[in-house]
């Protein structure tokens, strides 16, 4: 019996360049990472590293690999081929198909990373059965998607699902968009190790165990580390990601209220912090949706594929263009 065509996805974020050979249901075969360059001032420069990470893994394999999806943080054009704006990256109307096109023997399809990650939860993850299903990513900034009826809503100019840059904070903290006050910079990673080393720059006494964690060099103050020391005990790290969670909950009654999901997945890094994001979450989303107690709630789930869920969707649904159901 001849092996099912597999299929690469590469998930670019802020920070990295992540890589899998994902098979028909999921699973991740192989995997390959390169870190992004910080605020690289070439699109060549994130290319190499796309086209090294899609080598690494053609050469681990002998199985039948059909096509390439990507999975890019920014906004993407309705021709899944384009990315119009990068916040995090320097890329702006890059016509990454066509540039990757040139370099790769595999079709190749773009679409925005949170896109790929809603379509991986819905088929093989925490979004499975749902009809009208939210994504949000919390990672170096906030994505998201939407899908209604197993099909994602891409918006007309394919820039939907951009909830991070919703403002809830007018004339609040300046967004790399150009914006103040927009949700990313209140319940993202980057916003959680803000307020952390804003406690420490303030030599608060409360933050005496993450100035330990770290040697007391403020720059090495990272979510992960916000979130470990939260999970052994730190009341000051807890309360940081308690208050992320209370801006998240805030974002999600007003996603509630224009899309009225039955379900919110949340992904990203910062969901590794499980209940203690999320129970935070809860409550402040209850506390804000608009006629809170006549209505059905949505429930809010933590993502099953982890940092798997971007380069996974990605994977399927650039097999799903080039393989009849």
């Amino acid at each position: 019996m001849s092996t099912p065509p597999r299929a690469i996805g590469i998930d670019i974020g802020g920070t990295k360049v992540a890589g899998g050979l994902v098979d028909e249901h999921g699973q991740v075969i192989l995997r390959a990472r390169r870190d992004t360059p910080h605020r690289s001032t070439a699109p060549r420069v994130v290319e190499d590293l796309i086209v090294d990470v899609v080598e690494e893994l053609l050469g681990g394999t002998e199985d039948p690999v059909v096509a390439i999806g990507i999975g890019a943080a920014g906004f993407v054009a309705a021709d899944r081929a384009t990315v119009v704006f990068a916040p995090h990256l320097s890329w702006r109307h890059e016509p990454l198909r066509e540039a990757l096109a040139r370099r790769v023997e595999l079709p190749v399809f773009v679409d925005n990373d949170a896109n790929a990650a809603c379509w991986a939860e819905w088929r093989f993850g925490a979004g499975q059965g749902e009809t009208h299903l939210v994504m949000v990513n919390l990672g170096t900034g906030i994505g998201g998607a939407v899908m209604n009826d197993g099909r994602i809503q891409r918006g007309r100019f394919g820039i939907a699902g951009e909830f991070g840059h919703m403002q809830v904070m007018p004339g609040g903290h300046r967004c790399e968009c150009g914006n103040r006050g927009c949700w990313e910079q209140y319940a993202s990673g980057n916003a959680l190790v803000r307020e952390a080393r804003s406690l420490v720059m303030a030599q608060s006494p409360l933050a005496a165990d993450l100035i330990a964690r770290v040697g007391g060099d403020i720059s090495a103050i990272t979510g992960p580390i916000v979130t470990e020391a939260a999970e052994q005990g730190d009341p000051i790290a807890a309360e940081l990601l308690a208050e992320i969670g209370g801006w998240l909950g805030i974002g999600l009654a007003n996603l509630a209220n224009a899309f009225d999901p039955g379900s919110f997945v949340i992904g990203g890094g910062v969901s590794a912090a499980g209940d203690l994001l999320l129970n935070p979450a809860r409550e402040s989303f209850r506390r804000h949706l608009a006629g809170r107690g006549y209505r059905p709630e949505a429930r809010i789930k933590a993502a099953k594929l982890r940092n798997e869920a971007g380069l996974v969707g990605a994977a399927d649904l650039a097999r799903a263009a080039v393989v009849p159901a």
